[in-house]
């Protein structure tokens, strides 16, 4: 069964840094596209970066562009997120997420990993 294993959260400063990784076990990772996805509390889930399945295309959310950078080692099945010049406004659970290329939403989630950006 596939599953996503998010690690690399923490508290830091702002302006410190945080590299999330995520790994996928279960054999199923590398013909997936990724994502990560982050949610505030009493905010709704909102999408940060994702990478298709061989790194070729890229996208971010806007707020992270030049601070955030997402990566993926398919022969590792891990995907990688990392984040620079941290703000207060970052706070939030950070998840990994795949999906096939033909799908339209994300399948596979997984259980989040806190980041708490310090003022």
């Amino acid at each position: 069964q596939a599953q996503l294993v998010e690690s690399g959260g923490g508290l830091v400063q702002t302006g410190g840094s945080l590299t999330l990784t995520c790994l996928g076990a279960g054999g199923f990772f590398s013909p997936y596209d990724m994502g990560w996805f982050r949610q505030a509390p009493g905010k709704e889930r909102e999408f940060v970066a994702g990478i298709s399945r061989y790194g070729d295309d890229i996208g971010y959310r806007h707020s992270v562009k030049g601070r955030f950078a997402i990566s993926r080692d398919n022969a590792k099945n891990r995907m990688y997120l990392q984040m620079n010049d941290l703000e207060p406004e970052d706070t939030a659970v950070y998840y990994c997420a795949a999906k096939k290329r033909s799908a339209s939403s994300y399948e596979y989630w997984g259980q989040g990993t806190q980041v708490t950006v310090s003022s």
